[in-house]
């Protein structure tokens, strides 16, 4: 039995787990005005060293953001960028594999990705000239953001076809992107940027980024053509445990043995990594015996420990995945092996996150609910959903989804009912003040649907200010006086929802400039704060670069909501207005104004 779902694994490993998962990666609703589109380093992963005695922090200094620990924290520090290369006459190093394809057939490096404006991705000088900056911007993005659309927008201008700058060699700006989307908990989106690269042009920082995508797709075999250079360039023992598994798919039992013994005796892995390697090769009939996986004593999950449990659907402790880091959560949902209840219980964070769309998380839900036996708690999500999409009378659809939005699940069951808020009539009655309504039609782009509603809405409510941003038109009558009402019944913490309300208008423009100042003065904040980040973004956008823009954006972003300043959504609105992406700017100031 384990063997057959080990090769139903990895025949999902190719084209059909990629088509299989495509629209929950990319597909978000897209009733926005035209040109919206639909959204679609990481260094080796090693396996947890046996246990030596840390070294403390010195003078009680907080660890680095991100360590080779935390899972994406498994990653080593960036690797130096290497010297360039040419197309053609590329210099051979050690380790390196070389195969020989039609000149046509080959991929090139001066243009990777797999979206085209065409196909909804950005222009492909959508990152200026500036290779080494934007790498260097990728490798200290920790990937998880305040805002959904935040991340939806960064995942499109990473998977677009964008051409490589002169000043850094493609293959390590590819392993840059796809560092930075695994941070992100997009599995699929790093897998597509890996693939782009042909495996004999990688460099050693897309060889080991390589090894965590694999990874991350619970893919062992996707590793086995970077094991060379892996050997070569990487962590010697985690990629020899590659080798052994490589050698054990293709019917080598006894290098695949010797593998495996030469990394047990050197004591540099942990032995419950090598015993998940050892259960890989038992899958594949290469193993000389049967392997038991007991996690008793260990204390978080791991990529390695991620991909290679659910690759040979090793169940996976709770307490485990409850405590690892949301990439790998978002992994989880990603991936269509792992049994359904672990799915389900990650994917709120995910629709939240942007990593699920709202389709894709309503289907998600729709198909757990009819699986034998599901839980009391997804039984009453998903009957509360069905009576909020598909109840005759607009009022008992208005009341299913209220108690979705009381139940604690947080923004992600605004997510799951922006479709169904979407087709709720504008007449019907929903009270004073229905922000959150609002908040989910535009959760998911129903930006034209919510507009519909604005002769409904009273002036100065939260809905009114959720409107303000995020409609496609600006709303008559947005003045000083206004704001005013609208900060009179603001209960967040130091008024930040209206210090958003202000920001966001003001940065698309919808506010008179004295009017602005007036109400900055009066609210103590400084929208025209000058950092070296603001500097930044406000040049990339001078500069027409979105990507840049957009990858900006996302490190103004970095945590919660309560994390970002009031300035900082003031430049992103104004920045992402300027290079075209105003439909984007004006989700995520919505969107602060339903999360705080």
């Amino acid at each position: 039995m384990t063997k057959k779902l080990f090769t139903l694994t990895l025949g999902l490993s190719g084209s059909a787990l990629a088509a299989a998962l495509v629209w929950p990666v990319l597909a978000q609703e897209s009733l926005l005005p035209e040109g919206f589109g639909n959204p679609a380093e990481t260094p080796a992963p090693r396996p947890t060293p046996a246990p030596t005695p840390p070294a403390a922090p010195k003078n009680g200094a907080s660890p680095p953001l991100v360590t080779p620990t935390v899972g994406t924290a498994d990653m080593p520090a960036p690797v130096a960028a290497d010297t360039e290369t040419g197309e053609e006459g590329e210099a051979e190093e050690p380790g390196t594999l070389k195969y020989d394809l039609p000149p046509g057939a080959r991929r090139l490096l001066t243009r990777i990705g797999p979206l085209t404006p065409e196909t909804g991705g950005l222009a492909p000088d959508a990152f200026g000239v500036r290779g080494q900056y934007a790498a260097a911007l990728m490798q200290r993005t920790n990937g998880q953001f305040a805002s959904r659309w935040g991340h939806i927008l960064l995942r499109r201008a990473l998977v677009s076809a964008v051409d490589t700058p002169e000043t850094i060699n493609g293959a390590d700006l590819a392993a840059d992107r796809a560092a930075l989307l695994l941070r992100m908990g997009e599995s699929i989106a790093a897998r597509w940027i890996v693939q782009s690269v042909d495996y004999d042009r990688a460099t050693p920082r897309l060889v080991a980024t390589a090894q965590q995508t694999y990874l991350a797709n619970a893919d062992p075999a996707g590793m086995c053509p970077y094991v060379p250079a892996g050997l070569a360039h990487g962590d010697e023992h985690s990629w020899r445990l590659a080798a052994a598994i490589c050698s054990g798919l293709s019917g080598e039992a006894g290098p695949a043995g010797w593998a495996i013994g030469r990394v047990r005796s050197s004591g540099k892995i942990a032995n419950f990594d090598i015993l998940l390697a050892e259960r890989v090769l038992g899958a594949t009939g290469s193993g000389r015996r049967s392997t038991t996986i007991e996690w008793d004593n260990v204390g978080r999950l791991t990529s390695w420990r991620f991909g290679m449990a659910t690759a040979t659907a090793v169940p996976i402790p709770d307490p485990l995945r409850a405590a690892a880091p949301a990439n790998i959560k978002a992994w989880t949902v990603l991936a269509p092996m792992t049994e359904m209840a672990d799915r389900v219980a990650a994917a709120p964070d995910a629709a939240a996150r942007g990593v699920l769309s709202s389709e894709a998380y309503v289907s998600l839900l729709s198909a757990a609910a009819t699986e034998e036996e599901p839980s009391e708690d997804l039984a009453a999500r998903t009957e509360q959903l069905r009576a909020a999409f598909g109840t005759a009378d607009g009022a008992a659809r208005y009341a299913a989804m209220e108690r979705l939005w009381g139940a604690g699940s947080g923004y992600a069951a605004m997510v799951s009912t922006a479709r169904a808020a979407a087709a709720l009539p504008p007449g019907t009655g929903v009270g004073s003040d229905p922000w959150q309504l609002m908040g989910s039609m535009l959760a998911g782009g129903f930006d034209t649907n919510a507009m519909a509603w604005v002769p409904t809405v009273n002036v100065g409510s939260r809905a009114w200010g959720v409107l303000a941003v995020g409609s496609p038109r600006p709303l008559n009558g947005i003045n000083a006086g206004t704001i005013g009402q609208f900060a009179g019944d603001d209960d967040s913490a130091d008024g930040l929802r209206t210090k958003f309300l202000l920001a966001g208008l003001a940065g698309l423009g919808r506010v008179d400039g004295g009017a602005a100042a007036s109400v900055a003065g009066d609210l103590g904040i400084d929208l025209g704060r000058q950092t070296r980040w603001s500097r930044a973004i406000i040049a990339a956008a001078e500069r027409r670069e979105p990507g840049m823009v957009a990858l900006l954006a996302a490190t103004g972003m970095q945590g919660d909501w309560d994390d970002v300043p009031p300035y900082h959504l003031y430049y992103i609105v104004r920045a992402l207005r300027d290079v075209g992406l105003g439909a984007e700017a004006r989700m995520i100031a919505a969107e602060a104004l339903v999360r705080v």
